[in-house]
């Protein structure tokens, strides 16, 4: 079966958070399944540097304002047809961010005209290809899914990665998107009046995934479904939720070059040289007193600002705090002020260090995710991983992946985190305490932390799942 992977992000190539990762590892785990992914991303400036054995696949006089072309080649491992289209992604920073840090003001043409090339390639543009299965990914690809409805084209699959971003613009730039009039209605595109890139998506995909099943089941409803609740509500048939896998080989504490020291659940002990080398990278003195990590975007969809409001009440208990992270500014600055008014005790880095985060999760005892909403989360998949104990709000993945330490799951062993709900200040406050109380009983945490590493992270089963949806939608 082939498959093409339709995104605006993979990793290792270009990533500004977990729907890169996804991308760049589902490639490799299907291939078990007797599926082969191409991959088709936009000619950003650092994936354009990246390929090799590159070819002219197709050509564009004319695409949504300026030549164009489709090019094939390999870039990192990856299979890839990529979208040269200097006028609309030769630009540095963020691959969606101007400068100013507001959404590139063409993104309409931008992510339109990617969608449109994307639906050009299923329908056999490109002499010797010829995809069973088109797989788009977020509100960038989604469009995709209407030009094969309209246009004719091969079945869709769609992957919600996070239903808050929604790419609505204005009902004046659907002219621009090379769609028939009749696309713009209540089962296309046209969305209270605008356009919605994701809507049109939902709504003519032939199937529906999301990135975990709690997180399929909550966006069904107003409080998730962020006004798509009623679509997905009558696409409840079609719609799937599948755990997120990480790549084993990159996140593997036990070969992971990143650390000071590397370990497996045999040899835990080994992780205090990882501490003692965190504690140095973020100032902080050195103690055997608990250490929480944090790798996230600085957002009220991420509870940090729950957290950033509880700093001298954290640092009061003992516990100390190493954070990677950047966002909302008032969140950011509540950050700030607290490493320094704590110093050695609170450690910041502002912005995101990949590395980095490899130490955070090899060196802290706990990686906080206090998510008010969480389609799926890679992070807390780390920390089970590399054993740094995941405190998470239940909610979406995170309740899926992460077995709350009560009583129960502590005397069967089987507790893997901490998780607590509802998200508020209080009950945040109430699980750090918990999670103090069990890090002091070094048996129980010892217990929680071999069982969290031996959780099955990989993309193995999540990988099955895809290549099952896929043959569910194959036409004959």
């Amino acid at each position: 079966m082939q498959v093409l992977s339709v995104t605006s992000e993979v990793f290792p190539l270009v990533k500004t958070g977990g729907l890169a990762d996804v991308t760049g590892a589902l490639p490799e785990a299907l291939i078990a399944h007797g599926v082969t992914m191409r991959t088709f991303v936009p000619g950003y400036p650092a994936v354009m540097a990246a390929l090799v054995s590159s070819a002219i696949a197709h050509t564009f006089e004319n695409l949504f304002g300026g030549p164009a072309r489709i090019v094939a080649g390999k870039a990192k491992g990856l299979d890839l047809f990529v979208l040269d289209a200097p006028h609309l992604y030769d630009r540095p920073g963020n691959i969606y961010l101007g400068p100013d840090g507001v959404d590139w003001p063409d993104n309409v043409a931008r992510f339109g005209a990617f969608a449109f090339a994307a639906a050009e390639i299923g329908r056999g543009v490109i002499s010797g290809y010829s995809p069973d299965i088109l797989h788009l990914h977020d509100w960038q690809a989604a469009l995709v899914a209407a030009h094969t409805t309209y246009g004719g084209g091969p079945p869709s699959l769609i992957t919600v990665h996070n239903i808050a971003f929604q790419g609505v613009f204005p009902a004046a730039s659907f002219a621009q998107l090379c769609l028939p009039p009749q696309a713009f209605a209540i089962d296309g595109v046209e969305y209270y009046g605008k356009v919605s890139f994701l809507k049109g998506g939902l709504a003519c995909a032939d199937a529906i995934s999301t990135v975990s099943p709690t997180y399929a089941r909550e966006i069904c409803t107003p409080e998730f479904g962020m006004g798509l609740d009623g679509l997905l509500r009558t696409r409840r048939a079609s719609l799937t939720g599948i755990v997120n896998g990480i790549d084993t080989s990159v996140w593997n504490p036990h070969a992971d070059k990143i650390l000071a020291k590397t370990y497996s659940s045999a040899t835990l002990a080994s992780r205090i040289a990882n501490k003692r080398e965190l504690e140095k990278r973020f100032g902080l003195a050195q103690d055997d007193r608990i250490l929480h990590g944090i790798v996230s975007r600085l957002t009220t969809q991420k509870g940090l600002d729950l957290l950033a409001n509880q700093l001298d009440w954290l640092v009061g208990t003992g516990a100390r705090l190493a954070l990677i992270g950047t966002g909302d500014a008032s969140i950011e600055n509540a950050f700030r002020a607290s490493v320094a008014r704590n110093p050695g005790r609170i450690g910041a880095v502002f912005g995101y260090d990949e590395a980095l985060s490899h130490l955070v999760q090899g060196g802290a005892d706990t990686i906080l995710v206090p998510s008010r909403f969480e389609p799926c989360g890679l992070t807390q998949l780390y920390g089970l991983r590399y054993g740094c104990i995941p405190v998470v709000g239940r909610t979406g993945g995170l309740a899926d992946t992460v077995i709350d330490a009560n009583e129960a799951a502590i005397s069967s062993g089987v507790a893997t985190g901490i998780a607590f709900s509802p998200i508020e200040a209080e009950t945040l406050q109430a699980a750090l305490e918990r999670t103090h109380r069990l890090y002091t009983d070094k048996a129980v945490w010892l217990k929680m932390q071999t069982q969290a590493m031996e959780q099955d992270v990989s993309w193995t089963r999540s990988a099955k799942a895809y290549a099952d949806l896929y043959r569910s939608i194959q036409k004959s």
